[in-house]
């Protein structure tokens, strides 16, 4: 009946409204998932949760671990706890497929959040239901790194590799077509 999409980025929420603005159930509610009051406002009334929230730049968590883990693990306390509160049925934590081997801040982070919610998911008093899923590389979404790349390229390279034994995944926003590069 109702959507709501909850994110501290006023600019794209701003970019997605106007996407959107055909929808008349959608709401865009600005706040920070490390904002314990806000996030148990925001829950209030919602069946399904899907926990995107997070800092997801390698580079920008390496420098600024704190920040990581107050959005990454403690926001996500913050979100189980109003789930709980207010008797969500369904919480879908979104990590990442780099926590299989977590080498840097940003994925240990990812896969401390994953253990939050799967301590969560086996919590026998807890009504709400806890789930995580690992997505790797979706192409033509924010933050993906083909505009990056095509931008290198454009440019005459090089292209940045972080190891040329690495092979990426991708998949379309429609999940139709995997793609192996």
């Amino acid at each position: 009946k109702s959507v709501r999409v909850f994110s501290n980025d006023e600019f794209g929420q701003y970019q997605l409204e106007n996407e959107l603005q055909n929808y008349k159930n959608i709401s865009f509610l600005l706040g920070d998932i490390r904002d314990e009051n806000r996030v148990d406002y925001v829950v209030k009334d919602i069946d399904i949760i899907f926990h995107a929230a997070a800092l997801k730049h390698v580079d920008r968590c390496e420098f600024n671990p704190n920040e990581a883990v107050s959005t990454n693990i403690l926001g996500t306390k913050n979100l189980i706890s109003a789930s709980q509160k207010a008797d969500v049925k369904k919480v879908i934590f979104i990590s990442t497929d780099k926590a299989v081997n977590p080498v840097n801040v940003m994925v240990a982070s990812k896969l401390l959040a994953e253990k939050v919610i799967s301590i969560e998911a086996f919590h026998k008093k807890s009504k709400t239901i806890f789930a995580s899923v690992r997505f790797g590389n979706v192409l033509n979404t924010r933050g993906s790194l083909i505009p990056y790349i095509e931008e290198q390229i454009k440019r005459g390279g090089p292209v940045t590799l972080t190891d040329k034994r690495m092979i990426r995944f991708f998949m379309t926003e429609s999940s139709k077509y995997s793609t192996n590069f």
